[in-house]
């Protein structure tokens, strides 16, 4: 199974020519500033360890991984905040033996359950007695499973994908905020949630129908639609799917590659060339696109990781709150994609 099979967008083409579309927001978030966590002196280390695909081909596909590192670890909520990667240094497989702390919160980034989040990962961090029923999990639930590092004998709490955890649809709202620059969006608009399609994950197919499920269930977009690059509805025919004018579309996906950067918008009618760059908004068949790219460069994405790992017990302190407000300070400051240049 590919890397897209579990929702990662990898780029399988050059993509240093890509007029890059993104809020300049996005390239860097301010420093929360929050009270360091002051642990009590009999208390164990804890540290935050963020593990993803990383790419050989494309040098953006870890960015966001480590400016979501960096936001939560200038909160001081952990001793320690590490990444790890499958396909780029630190490897998974080593990842483990740069902690110190003996209490490790292991969260991987990535949009839903599958061959990554169940075997891959498990198995480079040699996480003893692994096996997926630990999660009892029916392709959206995964929390935690509390294990034994088997060569370094740290105690890991292994954390569901960010992808299923719910506070992920607040991440693909406050990206349409980002994207059409008004953090009040709704009304008015239909909003679009991009990924596969069960051909590549069944359970890829199951995060997208949540969370459009649960952006609708907000009352907030005049319409809500699921749409797939490999199965219908399709997001070739975006406009067929929407009366709105407006209509916001938000990939699921954790990284830009050639999926969101190119495919996604050629087949969408946003341009001929992704080369050429493209208006956003774009108008097609007299629907105006708001296309944002990929959730996961959101920098609310920082909270969706602290979420899980509080939820496994992690002491998350007062950094939850801290990142939801500095990354909507931030996102207010950047600026708004405009045509591609």
């Amino acid at each position: 199974m590919s890397a897209a099979e579990n929702g990662v967008a990898v780029a399988g083409r050059p993509t240093a020519e890509r007029k890059l579309l993104l809020p300049k927001s996005q390239d860097s978030f301010p420093e929360p500033e929050v009270p360091k966590r002051m642990p009590h002196p009999d208390s164990r280390m804890q540290a935050l360890v963020i593990v993803a695909h990383g790419s050989h081909l494309n040098p953006d596909s870890s960015a966001p991984t480590h400016r979501h590192a960096d936001t939560i670890r200038a909160t001081g909520a952990f001793d320690e905040v590490k990444t790890g990667f499958w396909k780029e240094e630190p490897s998974l497989r080593e990842v483990l033996r740069t902690v110190e702390s003996e209490e490790v919160y292991v969260v991987p980034m990535f949009i839903s359950e599958g061959y990554f989040t169940e075997q891959v990962i498990p198995r480079e961090l040699r996480l003893s007695g692994w096996d997926r029923s630990a999660w009892d999990s029916d392709g959206l639930s995964a929390d935690t499973a509390t294990l034994t590092a088997e060569d370094t004998e740290q105690t890991v709490h292994y954390c569901g994908p960010v992808g299923t955890h719910g506070a992920m649809t607040d991440v693909l709202v406050r990206r349409a905020e980002t994207v059409a620059g008004d953090p009040d969006v709704g009304s008015g608009f239909g909003f679009a949630v991009v990924g596969h399609g069960t051909e590549r994950n069944e359970n890829s197919a199951k995060a997208i129908e949540y969370h459009a499920d649960r952006v609708r269930e907000m009352n907030r977009f005049d319409e809500v639609q699921a749409l797939y690059m490999d199965e219908e509805p399709e997001v070739d025919d975006v406009t067929d799917y929407f009366e709105s004018e407006d209509v916001v579309v938000v990939p699921l996906f954790i990284a830009d590659g050639f999926h969101t950067q190119e495919d996604i918008p050629e087949d969408m009618g946003l341009t001929d060339d992704y080369r050429t760059g493209y208006d956003v908004p774009a108008t097609v068949d007299g629907h105006r696109i708001w296309y944002a790219g990929a959730v996961g460069t959101e920098g609310l994405m920082a909270d969706v990781v602290l979420e899980r790992a509080a939820d496994a017990g992690a002491d998350t302190g007062a950094a939850i709150d801290a990142v939801r407000e500095e990354t909507r300070e931030t996102d207010a400051d950047g600026e708004t994609p405009a045509a591609g240049d």
